[in-house]
């Protein structure tokens, strides 16, 4: 019996797609198919013919190419990304046609026309690791050409990609015109431009264990950081591949800064002895070298996931409110009207974290300059609900305010509807109904997309306070605060566990609380309203009046009906109606 003898080859394989196709061909499946072909057939095929490639194989958004050639391979690749470039140029980005590409030296096994074998698997793996209008190479495709063809390539590290074992050392080429060529051996790259976002890169951490087991950790450390913060849409987070190519290196903060574009840099390190591990981990300004905030966590090491996991969830929640009062501080110098949507957004939010009127309506129109400036920007329509809903408090109509904030919340949400803001303020219109199942529900969105949305933890406790959960209310500020401990909005929690409280009967722990929140905000009726039943539910009759007085002062139409059982009530009939004795005997108007 003979033994079929199987065809192999050595071979320069060439893998691309059409990145977004899915979402091209659901907006314009006519126009794109049609562009796409008008593509093939005036660009992409003759440049494959050019260079001596053949195709394997096409699929609706991809095809799979063979060269004799790795030279030949490159040079066609980057013709035809620096012609799509070129193409795109007038091209809105929503309906731009972009190729990844990715490319391997490998020998393959041949099927009648078809190719088989890990060097094609790896060229398509490639492909995934390719930015839009990029190309991805091997070390071995570098290797080849790096002497040959004048191009510049920038080291992406080890790459672990699916289904093939052995990691992947990749290599992007730079086909911008300024990388056509390798820079001289003395010129400074120029620094990327910054991201309209803050922007953020998180180094791999640092093993000082001096055991190779524990770079695993290590490593996960950093990559569940980035995940994380990546939820967070705020901000823009430099992906894992480029971070990377900086592990094993000592590398100046503000080098690093300027190589990827970033305001910020979070870099670490993991120390293991026996069962207890310590990790560190500092946030730094790329632009100053100055730390912005740094800790370190002990734990016993039982559940390694469960530590990473502990560690990544305090680390995310303590730098994001770094982050915005990094933002804020460098932001408030610039005068309004040279701020972009961003900055808009950013100060409003301190606008609204002060609680007064003025600063209320400062934020309104910042966040319609930010929603003038770029409609598109799902979260300046999140806040600007979160603002209109706020100026009940201030006198303002509360049928047209929850209205106006509905409708802000509802196109945040058709603009990107995983934008946790926009369910953040939803549950925030809702609690004004006393409709207050429902505002839990959307709390509870908000922090499914972002666990560590201290904010929306610390209003769902109002939910829970006035709908009858008075011990899950103080859980929920407990854990905003935690995860927050200063924040400009924690005088607000506080405030909502002192309505807990006094639903709870806890009238000492309730002033308490009311207290250190009008330390910071000492003009906040809703505030002072509760402490002056807190103090009634103690015997303390004089206090409570001169609460009362106060809150007069500031909001002379105050009444048991307004503020007792209307805006936000208590739902439960024996809170209601203990809050509303309570403010009577205080002092406060039936009408």
């Amino acid at each position: 019996m003979s033994e079929e003898r199987v065809e192999r080859r050595l071979a320069a394989i060439l893998a691309a797609d059409v990145v977004g196709y899915s979402r091209l061909m659901g907006a314009d499946e006519e126009g794109t198919l049609a562009a796409l072909k008008a593509i093939r057939r005036e660009l992409v095929d003759p440049r494959i013919v050019e260079h001596r490639g053949r195709i394997v194989k096409t699929t609706g958004d991809g095809l799979l190419v063979e060269f004799a050639s790795v030279v030949d391979a490159v040079r066609c690749a980057v013709d035809v990304q620096r012609e799509m470039a070129e193409r795109n140029a007038e091209v809105p980005a929503a309906t731009r046609i972009e190729f990844r590409v990715g490319i391997n030296l490998g020998d393959i096994i041949i099927d009648g026309g078809d190719i088989f074998g890990d060097g094609v698997n790896v060229a398509a793996r490639l492909e995934t690791l390719a930015e839009p209008g990029g190309i991805c190479v091997s070390r071995v495709v570098r290797d080849q050409v790096r002497d040959k063809l004048a191009f510049a390539f920038e080291d992406m590290g080890q790459q672990q990609v699916k289904n093939i074992a052995r990691p992947v050392h990749a290599h992007r080429i730079r086909i911008d015109a300024a990388a056509a060529a390798p820079p001289a051996a003395s010129a400074e790259p120029a620094p990327l431009p910054l991201s309209d976002k803050p922007s953020i890169a998180i180094l791999p951490f640092q093993n000082m264990s001096g055991d190779p087991d524990q770079e695993y950790f290590a490593d996960g450390m950093a990559e569940d950081i980035i995940t994380a913060l990546s939820k967070l849409r705020w901000f823009f987070v430099i992906a894992r591949n480029s971070t990377f190519a900086y592990k094993g290196k000592s590398s100046d903060v503000r080098q690093v800064t300027r190589e990827l574009g970033v305001r910020y840099v979070l870099e670490g390190s993991v120390r293991k002895a026996g069962n207890r591990v310590r990790i560190t981990a500092q946030l730094i300004d790329g632009a100053t070298g100055n730390h912005i905030w740094a800790d370190r966590y002990d734990r016993q090491v039982v559940d390694i996931f469960e530590v990473q996991d502990d560690i990544t969830r305090n680390v995310v929640g303590a730098i994001e409110p770094q982050l915005y009062a990094s933002e804020i501080q460098r932001i408030q110098s610039k005068p309004p009207e040279s701020l972009d949507a961003w900055g808009c957004v950013v100060r409003s939010l301190w606008h609204l974290g002060r609680f007064t009127k003025d600063d209320t309506e400062q934020a309104r129109q910042l966040l319609r300059q930010a929603v003038a400036l770029s409609p598109s920007y799902a979260k300046a329509r999140s806040v600007l609900a979160f603002a209109e809903a706020r100026t009940v408090f201030f006198g303002g109509d509360i049928d047209t305010a929850l209205s106006t904030a509905r409708e802000c919340a509802q196109a945040a949400r058709a603009l990107d509807d995983d934008d946790p803001w926009s369910y953040f303020s939803s549950g925030y219109v809702e609690c004004f109904t006393s409709r207050y199942d429902d505002a839990i529900a959307w709390y509870r969105r908000a922090i499914e997309l972002n666990e560590n949305f201290a904010l929306a933890h610390g209003n769902m406790a109002a939910a829970l306070a006035f709908g009858g959960q008075p011990d899950a209310a103080i859980e929920a500020v407990e854990r905003s605060i935690r995860m927050s401990p200063r924040d400009p909005f924690n005088y607000t929690y506080l405030h909502f566990a002192a309505v807990a409280y006094f639903a709870a009967e806890r009238y000492a722990e309730g002033v308490t609380a009311e207290e250190q929140a009008l330390r910071v905000r000492p003009n906040v009726s809703p505030a002072l309203r509760v402490l002056a039943a807190c103090h009634v539910g103690l015997g303390q009759i004089d206090q409570a009046k001169g609460a009362v007085a106060e809150v007069l002062r500031l909001v002379p139409q105050s009444s048991i009906k307004r503020d007792v059982y209307g805006q936000v009530a208590y739902a439960r009939e024996s809170d209601r109606e203990r809050y509303a004795a309570a403010l009577r005997k205080a002092g406060l108007p039936e009408e």
